[in-house]
This record gives C-alpha cells, structure tokens and sequence, in this order.
C-alpha cells in the first residue's frame, strides 16, 4: 500500500511539472521571430511567387504557435517584364529575430548581414528542431534565397530566382547554407545566404534538382512586425 502511494505522488509531481512546462514553451514559440522552414510547397522553386512563399512561411508559423505575426519569406526577386527587383533585406522588417528556443540571431538588417548567429544550431525550424547540414543524410542545408551576400537581387542576364520563385523548369535558385559549416576548400559554401546556385539534370529549379544540390526547396522566415 505504502509503495502505490508513493508511485502516485512521483507521477503527481511528473505531471505537474509538466504542466507548469508547458505554458513556457507555448510562451518561447509564441515569441518566435525567425525559423527555416521544416518543408517546402513540393513544386522546387516554383514557390507560387513571393505571395506564395509568404503564405508557406505563414502557414508553418501558424502551426508553430507564431501566426499572429505577420511572415515574409528572404527572397529576392529580380528585374523583370517592366517590375523592378525586390531586395529580401528589405521585406522582412527590422528586427531583432529569435529563433524558436529564444536565441537571438540577428539584432537588426546590419547584424543580419554581417556578424549574425546563424548555424546548425541555432537555424531552427518552426518545430524548434535542427535542420540536416552538411554530412548528415539526407543533406538539407541550401535554403532557397535569390540573394546576394548583402541580401539585395541579382543584376544582369543569370537567373537566380527560378523566374522570380514560379518555375520548376526553368532559370537556377541562389542557394544559402542554414549550417555554415561546408568543406574549408571552398569558403563560399560558409555563406547562410549566398553559397552557390542551384544544378542539376533539369537545369536547377525542380524539386529533385534541389535535393540532388543538398536542399530541399526550404526557406528563411522572418517576422516583419
């Protein structure tokens, strides 16, 4: 009788305090200002344009306790049919950001394109969990960018936008790696937003093309507001 009595108190204790851990963690997700997504819409880098990629980012922070931020994707657009280019930097607020554990990775746009604290670590998805980086299997490191290394588009002829995030066919995807970490033989691969374009058998921009590079067509979410 003694023994049942005691397994009731520790179970007791177990569950409360787990109940009193929850309410934090809801709190820490409900703060989130920053995540790479867990999946992508499945179409490589036909995103559905930025308004699409948008609603991707929105929709997977819905689900992680954050939609009553307003989300905008990091990509840039580039010069087209009479448009002019959009800079990411430019779209996705003023900071600070934080991940989904509460670590700050960027104060301001500056901080964010210069000393910022994206890596394996810290580039959460919005389940708070660790994206696969550069040796693990599968490799899901390129996040889908369009950028140059100050987060403004491309210039000139070369697409690096997949036609502006609507093609799976067509054009090639400025790719950043969310761990930082790749081979010391090549430092661009170290970039988080401007590593290397996107390749393969059907040119770059299909979903197989982006898993065949070490990706998986995610992206860079930011909160705006």
């Amino acid at each position: 009788m003694i023994r049942i009595e005691r397994t009731m108190t520790i179970s007791g204790l177990a569950l409360a305090a787990a109940l009193l851990a929850a309410p934090s963690a809801q709190a820490q997700s409900a703060n989130m200002t920053f995540f790479v997504t867990s999946n992508g819409p499945g179409k490589g880098a036909d995103l559905g344009g930025l308004e699409g990629a948008d609603a991707q980012c929105q929709k997977l922070a819905q689900a992680g306790g954050a939609g009553s931020k307003t989300w905008r994707a990091y990509l840039s657009t580039q010069a087209a049919d009479g448009k002019p280019a959009v800079n990411a930097r430019d779209r996705i607020g003023k900071g600070p950001w934080q991940n989904a554990k509460g670590v700050e990775i960027a104060k301001d746009v500056a901080d964010l394109h210069s000393a910022n604290k994206i890596s394996k670590e810290t580039a959460l998805t919005e389940k708070g969990e660790i994206v696969n980086g550069y040796g693990d299997q599968p490799n899901r490191h390129d996040i889908l960018t369009g950028s140059q290394s100050d987060g403004t588009a491309f210039a000139g002829p070369d697409d690096r936008t997949c036609k502006n995030w609507t093609s799976s066919t067509q054009g090639a995807a400025m790719l950043g790696h969310s761990d930082i970490n790749g081979p010391a033989t090549n430092p661009t691969v170290k970039s988080w937003n401007t590593a290397h374009p996107s390749r393969g058998p059907d040119g770059g921009c299909s979903q197989a093309d982006l898993k065949s590079t070490g990706g998986d067509g995610l992206l860079y979410c930011f909160a705006s507001n």
